[in-house]
Parts: C-alpha cells; sequence; structure tokens
C-alpha cells in the first residue's frame, strides 16, 4: 500500500510549537512534555507519580496556558468529600427549586494533586468522569467539556497519610510517568532564571480547544500496519504466557498501548505507526499495569516494559 496516497498528511506545527513553550519552563523533561500531549491527543488520562518539588503541578498548568485550555486544580486531602469534586444542588427559594452548582471537574484539564491522599470513596468520584466523560449527581448525567484531560499526581506510597489507588482505578490512567530529578544544566538554569510562577504567567496559547479536538480526531487516520498489530499482540502474548508476571495485559491495555502510540507517531509527523513509537510509550503504558510475579530488590534490574522490549523480536 502506497501510504502517500492512502494517508493524509496531518499539520502538527502547533504540538511543535506547544512542546517549546512548555519546554521553556519545565527544562529538560521534553520526553515527559511529549508524553503527556501524547496523553491528552489519545483522549486518555495522565498520572504523574514523584516527589514532591519536581514540577508535576507546573507541567500540567503550563500544559493547559500553552494548550488554550480551561484549568482547574484540587487539592486532594482525606476529609475531601466527593461533592468537592463533582458539585452539589443547593435549594434556591426564589424559584423553590434546586439549582445545581457545578464542581471544578467541570473543565478541560483537571489536576487531582496528591490523589492518594484522599480517601478510596473520594478517589472513586473520579471514575465515571474519567472512563465516559460525564457524571451523575443526584440521578442526573451531566457532560463535560471537551476537551476533558485528568492529571493526577501523587505521592510515593511509602509516605505518611497516602491510601493507595487501587487497580481498577490505575487501570484509568492510559499513562503513568514520573519527571525525576533535573539534570545539573537545566538545575543551574532553574537556580539562575526568574521563578517559574513568573514565567507560567507570560505563556500565551499556541492552540485552541477545538483545534487539539480536530487533533484528536486525526489519529484515526494515523495508518496502522498488519506487521505493527502483530508486535502489539506478541508484547501481549509474551505478558501472558512468559510466567514473569502476576497477570498478563489485558485487551483494554492491548488497545492502550496502541493508542498512544499512534498518538506518538502523530506528533512524530509519522504517518504510519513504527516499532519505535510503541516502544517509546511503552514503559509509561505498561508500567502501572504490570508487575513482575517476583521482586525485584536490585536497582539496575529491568523494568516490566524494558524486559518486553528484550525478548519480544519485532517481525
Amino acid at each position: 500500500m502506497n501510504m502517500s496516497e492512502t494517508v493524509p498528511t496531518i499539520d502538527t506545527s502547533n504540538i511543535t510549537k506547544a512542546i517549546d513553550v512548555i519546554s521553556q519552563i519545565i527544562l529538560g523533561k521534553e520526553n515527559s512534555i511529549r508524553l503527556a500531549i501524547a496523553c491528552l491527543i489519545a483522549r486518555g488520562h495522565l498520572l504523574i507519580e514523584d516527589t514532591p518539588g519536581v514540577g508535576k503541578t507546573t507541567l500540567s498548568h503550563t500544559l493547559a496556558k500553552a494548550l488554550g485550555l480551561d484549568y482547574q486544580r484540587i487539592q486532594f486531602t482525606s476529609d475531601l468529600l466527593p461533592a468537592d469534586i463533582l458539585g452539589v444542588s443547593v435549594y434556591n427559594r426564589d424559584t423553590s427549586k434546586f439549582d445545581f452548582h457545578q464542581g471544578p471537574v467541570f473543565t478541560n484539564v483537571i489536576l487531582a494533586d496528591e490523589i492518594n491522599r484522599a480517601t478510596p470513596r473520594t478517589q472513586s468520584a473520579l471514575l465515571e468522569a474519567m472512563a465516559e466523560y460525564q457524571v451523575t449527581v443526584e440521578g442526573e448525567t451531566r457532560d463535560l467539556p471537551k476537551p476533558f484531560f485528568v492529571i493526577a499526581t501523587q505521592n510515593p506510597s511509602n509516605q505518611i497519610g497516602t491510601f493507595p489507588l487501587p487497580e481498577s482505578q490505575l487501570d484509568r490512567f492510559l499513562m503513568r510517568i514520573e519527571l525525576g530529578y533535573p539534570d545539573n544544566i537545566a538545575e543551574r538554569e532553574l537556580l539562575k532564571g526568574k521563578n517559574r510562577k513568573d514565567l507560567l504567567e507570560e505563556v500565551q496559547a499556541v492552540l485552541t480547544a477545538e483545534e487539539l479536538i480536530k487533533l484528536q480526531k486525526q489519529l484515526d487516520s494515523v495508518h496502522v500496519s498488519d506487521a505493527l498489530l502483530d508486535y502489539v499482540q506478541s508484547l501481549m502474548e509474551f505478558s501472558r504466557s512468559s510466567g514473569n508476571y502476576i497477570h498478563g495485559l489485558s485487551p483494554r491495555a492491548g488497545i492502550a498501548i496502541l493508542s498512544a502510540a499512534k498518538a506518538w507517531a502523530l506528533i512524530s509527523s509519522h504517518q504510519h505507526v513504527l516499532p519505535e513509537d510503541v516502544q517509546m510509550v511503552l514503559p509509561s503504558v505498561i508500567g502501572h499495569r504490570l508487575n513482575f510475579l517476583y521482586d525485584v530488590t536490585d536497582k539496575q534490574a529491568l523494568q516490566p516494559a524494558e524486559h518486553l522490549i528484550r525478548n519480544v523480536p519485532i517481525p
């Protein structure tokens, strides 16, 4: 098949501009920025797990501003209630009716900051919103704005006052990433440069919500060959049959790998998905879905994605 005849060219120049803008605020983390944008284009949700102070909140706010999206932040605490997220109905004496007051979930980009500090009941309040792009409050279903993107941050589970996310909720996140500490050059620039909050005020949008929705729809135009599907299925089959993992990758995990790879290919200006695109997104897509059957105590040991890539040949 001639790709140039069957696959339309997709203009991603504004996405490249957005990556450049965000990279001026979040220094030395272009790969993480590209993953976050790919997650949004793939209509997924993003979990960022890392220690406090490495730029998780700044990344989410900068991404929203650069992409021209409305943004809300919720600080999750142990006393946060579902109504604090979804909204609540209040009786109006003038009309003798209940008026619904929307919660912060009614936005384009919502930052669920330190989500694992809240109780499981409150954590689960986001489940319907993340899966169905709607919420049901007091028996009435309300649609959420489009695009809708949840970025949740969580502290390492060994820190005091955390409630680990259950596997069913972890699976709602298309990707999980870590930012990590900056390298010496980026950290020196952070120490010498302007405050990140001041720089954030200067960020101008290079996209609109409508343009982003158009890009999401164009994801279906990214071609996937049968050989590429063979590779993804081989990765899934190895995870199930090798005996190395507690549970193999589910069909939904396979769909997540493919969606993320298509988004990565799109922002990389590829008109069809390459095996390298799959390998680039694999750690972030399966890192929270696939666990070794045995304990890995060696810090140099392979992670699940690396183990899969080394053991499953490219067709």
